[in-house]
């Protein structure tokens, strides 16, 4: 008996040997990171059956929970949530996203530690925030679906290294900005980036996909030839972007293509009559753009296995009823233009490597010269003239004489560090000026400032820039005009949309118009603050928190042009229109004023200018309030009396407490802010727009308060509360 017994155990301890034990069951740690996943996604409802016992190698897939195990390790996660997504939120509904102690962060360092997972689905689960850096911690990721939430910045460059990937789709979230360059992924076959606020250049993708979805973004530029080799490319959908230029023929005689979705840009031109179309071909919309001509044969009437929509264009075929006329398009087509690529210059890399090498050599042998030179070149040097002016006219010049600075001990230091990050002011060439204008083409015109006309215009690197042509009504001395230049020069901060360069053109033997100046501004191509507001997607990621770090940064830009520079810069229109919004939410303050003499009589000093005048100071701290009641109540203000009623609702509010306060608060961000600091915003906004200006507030004030409205607003948040109310 006993001989037995043991047998046995020999024979149970073989076959333990042979055999892995349960190959489905995970380890412990992963087993502890599922859990953790789940606490960080704040237990939705999928996730809440889960206990201690749950064997998850073994849980029944469904469409919302899918968890597969290999060799005891997980190697795909989906998980399907039920929270609204940016294009489904219903405004007024309330907070669709995670709570404010969600981190994005946090879950991907936890996601990250699964070695092994190949496929990871996270959709409509209210994750916010940027996707970090550390995704690229992923080995073996074939496929990632994060779609149906609020994930925003830009789409990380580390995705384009993940060499297995089959599946990439991260539609209906915020993100903006490039895409990442995808065409180093061999395997790559299905691109869903749609519903996003991504551009503006048309993304480089693999030729290997199978399917591209690209629709309602802010692509605008081309599309682009490279196309015609995505042999493989069945499903093409861009539309609902602002695409310009000609339509490519090609695209309909795609070796594989079935469907093609070009809807709602402002594609232009005609197609060719000989226009082919794939065999494969069975859905093609190209309507609502600037189409003229006729349809070529192939897609000019729906046949039983192929469909085709073409309204809204100019074309003379179909139902005319449905076709804009003619002019509509040719009117519309000349008001837009792509977005300039940049130059690929890859091809120079080896010659410019190896002419650099010879030219390292070269510079040793005459190092020692080379420094004697320099040193004789300093002793003799005197200053430099900045606005060393071509002539741009026949027997007409501007030219420049020394001049100190302006004293840059006068400007704090966290001033003079806020320009940092843009290239360096320089002047510019008539020359130049007209080809990134193309001659001041009407199509670049974007209407009249206050100051002067405005016309957009892209630089020979391919940078968009915004153009302001000052004409100035007499003539000047050039010694005048080198102080403004000066000051024009010191117009750069973090929160201004920053002078880059001027040009300037005299006409010495003109009667009238003796000065022209051209101010070459950086362009912002995120929207006005106007628009984040009015927009119900974009509207969505501006929370208390956000919109707070919105009026202090325009505040510092106010603070800067009063303070910063020397004289300061007063009477400037500070409406809602003129605060843009960088790809990071970064107000800048647009269409300032211009410290130039565009006046008769101004050729007085600069000390003499607007800028003297505390009325014009004390205007911009009301305009400031008015910006804060519109960031408060999300109500645009449009009316004096408007503003009026608007003040005194507040006032009353304010009177009778906080839950009545709360009843007059933007309802798309209730929840999000500390009464406390709501209260002290409101309060010294209502001063702001006191009838009497001296009893205004000081932009040193305004900030002061908008500081301590913060620091309780932080105070609140860290204490869990934000998350109890959202």
């Amino acid at each position: 008996m006993e001989t037995s017994r043991v047998g046995f155990c020999l024979l149970l301890c073989t076959i333990f040997m042979v055999v892995p034990v349960s190959i489905g069951q995970l380890t412990s740690t992963e087993t502890r990171l599922l859990f953790q996943v789940q606490k960080l996604l704040e237990y939705p409802e999928v996730l809440q059956g889960w206990t201690k016992w749950t064997n998850f190698c073994y849980l029944p897939h469904s469409p919302s929970l899918k968890i597969v195990c290999a060799n005891s390790r997980v190697t795909e996660i989906t998980i399907v949530g039920n929270r609204s997504s940016p294009a489904n939120v219903v405004p007024g509904s309330g907070p669709q996203g995670l709570s404010g102690k969600f981190s994005m962060d946090s879950l991907f360092t936890v996601l990250t530690k699964f070695s092994s997972l190949r496929v990871l689905s996270l959709v409509s689960l209210g994750l916010w925030g940027p996707l970090p850096p550390k995704i690229n911690r992923f080995h073996s990721l074939q496929a990632l679906n994060m779609t149906s939430n609020f994930i925003s910045g830009r789409i990380p460059k580390q995705i384009a290294s993940f060499q297995n990937l089959t599946s990439l789709v991260l539609a209906d979230n915020l993100f903006n900005g490039s895409v990442p360059d995808l065409t180093g992924l061999p395997l790559l076959k299905v691109v869903n980036l749609g519903g996003n606020l991504l551009g503006p250049q048309f993304p480089s993708l693999s030729q290997s996909l199978v399917s591209i979805t690209l629709s309602n973004n802010s692509f605008r530029s081309q599309i682009p030839s490279g196309l015609k080799k995505f042999n493989q490319l069945q499903r093409l959908d861009i539309s609902s972007n602002r695409l310009v230029g000609p339509l490519p023929s090609f695209l309909f005689s795609l070796a594989s293509i079935q469907y093609l979705n070009l809807a709602q840009n402002q594609l232009s031109g005609a197609l060719a009559s000989t226009t082919g179309c794939s065999n494969n071909l069975s859905f093609v919309d190209i309507s609502n753009n600037l189409l003229i001509g006729k349809l070529p044969s192939c897609i000019g009437s729906n046949s039983r296995n192929k469909t085709v929509i073409s309204s809204w264009n100019c074309l003379s075929t179909g139902n005319s009823n449905r076709q804009h006329p003619y002019s509509f398009c040719n009117k519309e087509a000349l008001a837009v233009k792509p977005v300039e690529s940049k130059e690929q210059e890859e091809p120079g890399i080896n010659l410019g490597l190896i002419l650099g090498i010879i030219g390292g050599v070269v510079a040793i042998a005459g190092a020692i010269a080379l420094l004697m030179f320099v040193i004789i070149r300093r002793s003799r040097t005197t200053e430099d003239a900045n606005y060393d002016e071509r002539s741009i006219v026949d027997k007409m010049s501007v030219r420049s004489s020394p001049k100190p600075p302006i004293d840059s001990r006068r400007v704090p230091q966290t001033m003079r560090s806020a320009a940092i990050g843009l290239p360096r002011y320089r002047v510019f060439s008539l020359e130049e000026i007209e080809d990134a204008t193309n001659n001041f083409n009407p199509s670049n015109f974007m209407g009249e400032g206050s100051q002067g006309q405005l016309y957009k215009g892209w630089l020979v690197d391919g940078s968009l820039v915004v153009v302001k042509c000052l004409k100035l009504k007499q003539k000047h001395a050039p010694q005048n005009l080198i102080q403004h230049m000066e000051v024009l020069s010191k117009l750069r901060h973090r929160h201004l949309v920053s002078v880059l360069g001027h040009c300037i053109v005299t006409y010495q033997d003109h009667p009238n118009v003796a000065t022209t100046v051209f101010v070459v501004f950086e362009h912002i191509s995120n929207g006005s603050l106007r628009e984040h507001l009015t927009d119900w997607k974009k509207k969505e990621i501006l929370k208390w928190p956000q919109r707070m770090a919105i009026t202090i940064g325009a505040a510092r830009g106010v603070q800067f042009l009063h303070t910063g520079i020397s004289p300061g810069i007063y009477g400037n229109d500070l409406k809602i229109d003129n605060i843009l919004l960088d790809e990071t939410l970064t107000p800048k303050i647009s269409n300032y004023n211009i410290p130039l003499p565009l006046k008769t009589g101004s050729e007085s000093p600069l000390s003499n200018r607007l800028s003297s005048d505390e009325n014009a100071e004390k205007e911009d701290i009301y305009q400031l309030g008015v910006l804060l009641l519109q960031v408060i109540t999300g109500k645009l203000v449009t009316f004096s009396n408007e503003l009026d009623g608007l003040k005194l609702e507040l006032e009353k509010c304010l009177a009778e407490g906080p839950s009545k306060l709360r009843g007059v608060i933007d309802p798309s961000i209730r929840g999000t802010f500390a009464d406390e600091s709501m209260k002290t915003t409101v309060e010294f906004a209502i001063n702001c727009l006191s009838k009497d200006s001296t009893k205004r507030p000081s932009i040193e004030d305004v900030l002061w308060n908008l500081q301590y409205s913060i620091q309780v607003q932080e105070g609140w948040a860290s204490s869990g509360n934000l998350a109890t109310h959202m």
